[in-house]
């Protein structure tokens, strides 16, 4: 019997195994794949390793929003290297391209140098993200339409937005609780880790194992066994069966909740609820190792769209092929001796374009599993892969030219690995027309279970830590 079982070995899952292990509970953490990290797993192919969920992070120096969780959780000591101050972004737009300066007074006075009559708007949308707003005063507005009604100028609207890739963009139901929580840390500062996200698993399963918890990967779980409305155990489909006090999981709550089959401690609106949810779409990623000296490092990250339409991308042309419209290009710190100025690796600089790809492209493969696909789904990544290229080479020229090696990863990849549902890259999706139905809070209608993960208040790596430390509190000052 442990005092807590943890479900899912993503960052939520680690962070609270760490903090509740450091705190004298007895945890152990269960991982369905061979590997434990979610979204921080990176693969090896050819003796690099690739990362799959984590390229920047914001808000990590003294005073910024992840400094003090990251110091707590031993993860600040790790080698983090910062993006340029003058453009940790820089978006391109039809051709033009404008940078995202750090420090909130930076970043509006050199976007207003591009958009002099906007200065005055800038200055209102920089105090907005410097003093963020409650979320029940935000989760209800619009974050679309705040922006167009502040900004006249509709391509300054589209540049402001053009970093927030790493979330969906839905101009009729993101709340601008999540839009401006998803910028206002990387403005304050942007930093890349020099490794892989493979360095935070192994710093918290570190700590874990140190205070004596246990991270058992292979146990997958197909059943939560329910009696007089508690959970009282874990089964695995080795037939292992794991018997805690409390229960957290950091799987995705639609397939939580299905663990507990026809339980009746969940009553049918809660079940339509969660039935009810809808997952934000997914992401393409061409992985490419460069030849050796073919391009320097840049310390920055480049995003690059077609037209001026971030908020309104086709995904899916006339004919159902996919239109990649949009790319986010981000550059891998190099890891050799050679100076960042140059970054000419001996291996290759490595280098991620990542796309957004709805669910339906997948469609055609959504029952077959990595590496039993057809060769149609291979001809399509392949396709996919080849227009991405063409449009980051509107901001590095020749860059097809240049790859030595190419891989590829779709939403059916990230299901497989992540069991997210329609390989969501950033879990449920927010709808400022009805918050309460689709913020869900770390508490459950059952008493010992919990919730944790980029489905709940917040995605990303800043969202998930707030989150898994507030799951914490909630377990560690819980009443018996």
């Amino acid at each position: 019997m442990h005092n807590v079982v943890i479900i899912g070995s993503g960052l939520g899952g680690l962070i609270c195994a760490r903090q509740l292990a450091q705190s004298g509970r007895s945890v152990v953490v269960l991982e369905r794949q061979r590997e434990p990290g979610g979204c921080l797993q990176s693969y090896r192919r050819c003796g690099l390793e690739f990362d799959t969920g984590l390229h920047y992070v914001g808000g990590l120096a003294g005073g910024q929003p992840l400094h003090d969780a990251f110091v707590a959780l031993g993860l600040l000591e790790l080698p983090w290297h910062k993006l340029d101050a003058d453009g940790f972004d820089q978006i391109t737009i039809g051709g033009q391209t404008f940078p995202m300066a750090e420090g909130f007074d930076r970043f509006a006075d050199t976007l207003g140098d591009c958009f002099p009559q906007e200065r005055g708007a800038l200055r209102q949308y920089v105090d907005l993200l410097r003093h963020l707003p409650p979320m029940d005063e935000s989760v209800h507005v619009n974050a679309y339409d705040y922006l167009t009604s502040l900004f006249r100028d509709p391509l300054l609207v589209n540049v402001v937005s053009g970093s927030a890739m790493r979330m969906e963009l839905r101009r009729e139901s993101l709340p601008l609780f999540h839009f401006a929580h998803g910028i206002s840390s990387y403005i304050q500062s942007s930093w890349r880790l020099k490794g892989s996200g493979r360095l935070i698993v192994e710093s918290l399963i570190k700590d874990i194992v140190a205070a004596g918890g246990e991270v058992c990967c292979q146990a997958e779980v197909r059943e939560l066994k329910e009696t007089g409305g508690r959970i009282v155990g874990a089964t695995c489909t080795n037939g292992n069966i794991y018997e805690g006090e409390i229960f957290i999981s950091d799987v995705h709550p639609q397939l939580t909740f299905g663990w507990l089959g026809d339980a009746a401690v969940l009553k049918g609106t809660f079940r339509r609820r969660i039935a009810a949810l809808q997952n934000t779409f997914g992401i393409f990623t061409v992985s490419l190792v460069l030849k050796p000296g073919a391009l320097p490092y840049f310390n920055y990250n480049k995003y690059v769209y077609r037209e001026a339409n971030v908020w309104e991308s086709p995904l899916l042309s006339p004919s159902g092929k996919m239109t990649v419209d949009r790319v986010m290009v981000s550059c891998r710190v190099p890891e050799d001796n050679t100076p960042s100025s140059q970054g000419r690796s001996e291996n290759g600089l490595q280098v991620d374009l990542l796309t957004p790809m709805p669910w339906t492209l997948c469609q055609p493969w959504k029952d077959t599993v990595v590496g039993r696909r057809r060769q149609d789904y291979e001809q399509m990544k392949e396709q996919m892969a080849d227009d991405c290229i063409r449009l980051a080479e509107q901001v590095i020229p020749g860059l097809g030219a240049m790859v030595a090696k190419r891989y590829t990863s779709t939403p059916l990849t990230w299901r497989d690995y992540t069991l997210s549902p329609c390989g969501s890259a950033f879990g449920v999706r927010k709808d400022c027309r009805n918050p309460l139905m689709t913020n869900l809070s770390p508490r459950t209608p059952i008493p010992n279970l919990f919730l944790t993960g980029q489905s709940l208040v917040l995605h990303g790596l800043e969202g998930v830590t707030m989150t898994a430390l507030q799951t914490t509190d909630l377990v560690l000052n819980r009443k018996p």
